[in-house]
C-alpha cells in the first residue's frame, strides 16, 4: 500500500557571511542536478519552528545558533528523485554561536549512522542569482531581497 502524500512542515535557517550564505549541497540523480538548500529540517509535532532550527543544526553539524529571526514562509512544490513533494518552509535568519564557523569555505560533512548525508559550505549569493546554481526552496532569493531592503527593516 502506497503512503498518502503529505505536506511536510520544515524550518530552515539562513546564515550570512558577506555575500555568501551557508547551505547544504544536495543531489537529484534523476534530474542530474546538484542543488543547495539552507540547513534545518522537519518540524516535529508540538515543536516550535525556531526550536526545530536549533535542534537540527545541533544534530546535523554540532552547531549552536542564536539571534533567530523569522523571515517568512515559502511553499515549495517539487519533484525530487522522481517523486513529488510539497513543503511549507518557515525561514529564519540566525547567527552561529561559534564564530569559527564563519572562517572556512567548507565547514563540515554531516553524517548519520556512518553515512554521509550532505556537505555544508558557504556559497556566494551571486552564483544563485544567475540561475546557473539552483537554490531551494524556490522564492528564497526574493524573500532575502525583500527582508534586506531598508523599507522592510523599518
Amino acid at each position: 500500500m502506497a503512503r498518502k502524500p503529505r505536506v511536510r512542515p520544515l524550518a530552515l535557517c539562513i546564515f550570512q557571511r558577506d555575500d555568501a550564505i551557508f547551505v547544504a549541497e544536495g543531489r537529484d540523480e534523476v534530474k542530474d542536478e546538484t542543488f543547495y538548500r539552507p540547513l534545518g529540517g522537519r518540524i516535529e509535532f508540538c515543536e516550535y519552528a525556531a526550536d526545530t532550527v536549533r535542534r537540527e543544526l545541533m544534530e546535523e553539524i554540532g552547531a549552536e545558533v542564536r539571534d533567530l529571526q523569522y523571515l517568512g514562509t515559502l511553499e515549495n512544490i517539487f519533484t525530487y528523485q522522481g517523486e513529488p513533494g510539497h513543503e511549507l518552509v518557515l525561514m529564519f535568519e540566525g547567527t552561529f554561536c561559534d564564530e569559527r564557523l564563519y572562517d572556512a569555505d567548507r565547514i563540515t560533512d554531516a553524517y548519520s549512522n556512518g553515512e554521509l548525508l550532505f556537505h555544508a559550505m558557504w556559497k556566494p549569493l551571486s552564483g544563485f542569482r544567475t540561475g546557473a546554481t539552483p537554490l531551494y526552496p524556490l522564492g528564497l532569493l526574493e524573500l532575502l531581497d525583500r527582508v534586506s531592503t531598508p523599507a522592510a527593516k523599518e
